[in-house]
């Protein structure tokens, strides 16, 4: 079974449920000095590409919207480097940490189509 919703399309509940998920993998994570401010940064990135495609969504105008989704891939792109610094002071978890890589990618790539089209329709 996939953690990822079937509906690849419907990004409201796929970004939800990727800081859905990167919430329960922080949550796993022991906390030490190395590894608690790495922890924070991901789970402060990871759920942030959800709420800034829900701003998105509620955007005033069509710059306010393309603004919005070019955060989401910024923010993506944060989560992917925060998922590998965990992965470096993690035991344990590559797995997990993988496939939430993967996913993030995945939103990158979405994230930075939808902008580019965006941006050459303004």
């Amino acid at each position: 079974m996939s953690q990822f919703p079937n509906n690849k399309y419907d990004l409201e509940e796929r970004t939800a449920r990727f800081g859905e998920l990167v919430i329960q993998l922080c949550r796993d994570i022991e906390q030490n000095p190395i590894t608690k401010p790495v922890v924070n940064q991901l789970v402060r990135s990871g759920t942030s590409i959800g709420a800034n495609y829900m701003e998105a969504n509620g955007a005033s105008s069509k710059k306010d919207f393309t603004n919005k989704i070019f955060i989401c891939k910024k923010e993506a792109q944060e989560t992917k480097h925060w998922l590998r610094m965990l992965l470096g002071c993690t035991a344990g978890k590559a797995e997990e940490i993988g496939r939430l890589r993967q996913e993030c990618q995945e939103l990158t790539l979405i994230f930075q189509k939808i902008s580019s089209s965006a941006r050459s329709k303004v």
